[in-house]
């Protein structure tokens, strides 16, 4: 079934992405949010499925997935989970990751598949070349 974003999360998608242009763009380190070990933890047997519950500027939700993005040296690294904690296929992930990564070649995203978490890597200036801010 096709994913189809609400307003309000494609308006959260927007503001991420453009906060992660500007971060490229001021070679500003996009990080994880802090880890709080006072909230409660979902899951003790898979840590990804835990990251990014804390609202940050670097995260967001499209229907029942999570995505959180992470920078790693000369690659953007994109965590989609299930807000429900379920397994996650690649189908899946690649319809999350066609919306948030939008203009961006799907040839320059890299897949790392999971059963919980599926993860996509891109070059952090492919996206200024390719992507398309706002939807």
């Amino acid at each position: 079934m096709p994913l189809a974003p609400t307003d309000a999360e494609l308006a959260q998608r927007n503001a991420v992405m453009a906060k992660i242009l500007e971060c490229t763009r001021t070679e500003t380190r996009i990080k994880l949010p802090e880890f709080d070990p006072a909230r409660e933890r979902p899951s003790d047997q898979f840590a990804l499925i835990n990251v990014g519950l804390e609202p940050n500027d670097f995260g967001g939700v499209l229907g029942t997935y999570r995505y959180q993005f992470e920078g790693e040296e000369d690659l953007l690294h994109l965590m989609i989970t299930s807000v429900s904690e379920e397994p996650v296929s690649t189908a899946e992930a690649h319809q999350v990751a066609s919306i948030v990564l939008h203009g961006v070649p799907s040839a320059l995203v890299w897949l790392k598949p999971g059963e919980f978490s599926q993860h996509f890597y891109v070059g952090h200036d492919e996206l200024l070349v390719h992507l398309t801010e706002k939807l």
